[in-house]
């Protein structure tokens, strides 16, 4: 897989919150980092990686550009501004976080642009991210799926957006699933609960051992040191066929993010 299968995601976390997130996932052995220009937690994410002594080249690092800097003449400059404040010369994965609104600027421009990023040393990697199957075919004619790493969707078990999944699988397009555990929800789900208990597992590590074991890349966030380490022990979790067959019944559509305004038609 070109994106690691498990990270930590810093959506919504800020300031000296998001340092000690960061810090503290290092410490147990966490080395995949999500950020966002909008997230306005870059320089904090920064500042966390450059206290902890870990040679970058041991770190995998996610930004998304921000749909105000997708013109070709804004998104390089913005990417580099991203760079200075995570304190590195540059990133192992770069996305566009949503469509551009109203299409005002063209899949094809920011996706070029995003391109000669990567051809610039600025980026490893290059992806999307909340792309539908039309989005994603403009992507794949913009630079060839061949230069598209991962799309980075919201995706848990009340939400599994097979369509999406299936086309990017087709294309050799990775899946990143974002808001794993839709916020707590699935948590609470009996389903969830009864398989956690007969593995001795917690119902987030059951959640995301799903996730990973259908192919995805997971970012799941927590302030918490407990969660932190909790979440981290998914990776060593193993759910039978069975398990996975019950939790792919759990799908219901169930989409939490969708903002007014920026949100494309979904598949």
């Amino acid at each position: 897989m070109s994106v690691p299968a498990f990270g930590l995601g810093t959506f919504r976390l800020q300031g000296q919150v998001v340092i000690d997130s960061v810090s503290t996932a290092l410490e147990l052995g966490y080395r995949v980092i999500d950020t966002a220009q909008i997230y306005e937690n870059e320089a904090d994410v920064g500042e966390a990686i450059a206290a902890s002594g870990i040679p970058r080249e041991e770190l995998f690092l996610t930004s998304k550009i921000w749909v105000a800097n997708f013109a070709k003449d804004r998104l390089i400059d913005s990417l580099k501004d991203s760079l200075q404040k995570l304190q590195t010369d540059y990133l192992d994965l770069t996305l566009i976080h949503w469509p551009s609104p109203e299409n005002q600027v063209p899949v094809e421009e920011f996706m070029g642009a995003l391109l000669e990023a990567k051809r610039l040393g600025l980026t490893r990697q290059i992806g999307v991210s909340n792309f539908t199957i039309d989005l994603m075919k403009q992507a794949i004619a913009a630079v060839g799926a061949e230069n598209i790493a991962t799309n980075q969707i919201e995706l848990h078990p009340y939400l599994q957006n097979r369509k999406v999944v299936e086309f990017a699988q087709r294309q050799g397009i990775q899946t990143t699933s974002y808001m794993t555990l839709a916020y707590g929800e699935v948590l609470k789900d009996p389903l969830i609960q009864q398989i956690a208990e007969r593995l001795h597992a917690t119902p987030a590590q059951v959640t995301l051992a799903w996730a990973m074991q259908s192919g995805y890349a997971v970012i799941p966030s927590s302030t918490k040191r407990a969660n932190l380490q909790s979440n981290l022990a998914a990776t060593a979790l193993t759910l039978s066929d069975t398990d996975m067959a019950l939790i792919a019944t759990l799908d219901r559509g169930h989409r939490l993010t969708s903002p007014k305004g920026i949100a494309p038609t979904w598949d």
